[in-house]
């Protein structure tokens, strides 16, 4: 298993109270779904993603709620200087220009291993896009794991993770339910989140 900012022995309790505290400074609250925190294979959704504010506050609630999520980027995060801390925050590098099946790799990834969290922002950018990249809904079916709605909320200065959600057999419908959920869910810039449809 990967060592990351989630798991590091000794300095992630440490961090776990420091987290605490920064979110009480910022006025923030943690909600969760206690049926989520008990699961160990899940996609964590991360939206909405509209501002570099979000992993901030995503990450200050992952060590408060003792989650040990990854996420994937794209692979120029990971270059020198930086990579080593990226890999330490939970990030895996994906080169997006090269054709390569990175729903099937991942899928076999949940299937090797107990315990997986990846966090994806649904929409793939912190700016507008035409609508919600989907893949999300692909690993979480081929690895037969539910979805975690994971979201951040700049209104009521919420942050957390909301329902599990079972993928059914229609894309659709599923992009519906999470357009309702997140439906009321406002980013730091409300103007660049895009709906999943």
């Amino acid at each position: 298993m990967q060592t990351t900012i989630f798991n590091t022995p000794i300095l992630t309790p440490c961090l776990r109270l420091l987290a605490r505290l920064l979110l009480k400074l910022h006025g923030w609250k943690v909600v969760a779904d206690e049926r989520a925190l008990k699961l160990k294979k899940y996609v964590l959704l991360a939206a909405p993603h509209t501002s570099n504010w979000d992993g901030y506050f995503f990450i200050l609630a992952a060590l408060k709620l003792k989650v040990n999520p990854q996420w994937m980027g794209k692979d120029k995060l990971f270059q020198f200087p930086l990579g080593g801390t990226m890999r330490w925050f939970g990030g895996i590098a994906v080169n997006r220009s090269k054709a390569n099946n990175l729903v099937e790799a991942t899928v076999n990834q949940y299937n090797a291993r107990e315990q997986l969290v990846i966090a994806v922002p649904p929409e793939g950018t912190r700016g507008r896009t035409e609508r919600w990249k989907t893949g999300f809904y692909h690993i979480a079916r081929g690895a037969a794991v539910p979805v975690v709605c994971g979201f951040i909320d700049f209104a009521r200065k919420e942050v957390g993770m909301g329902p599990v959600m079972e993928m059914g057999e229609s894309l659709a419908k599923e992009l519906a339910r999470f357009g309702a959920f997140y439906a009321d869910k406002v980013g730091k810039y409300p103007e660049d989140y895009t709906a999943p449809v």
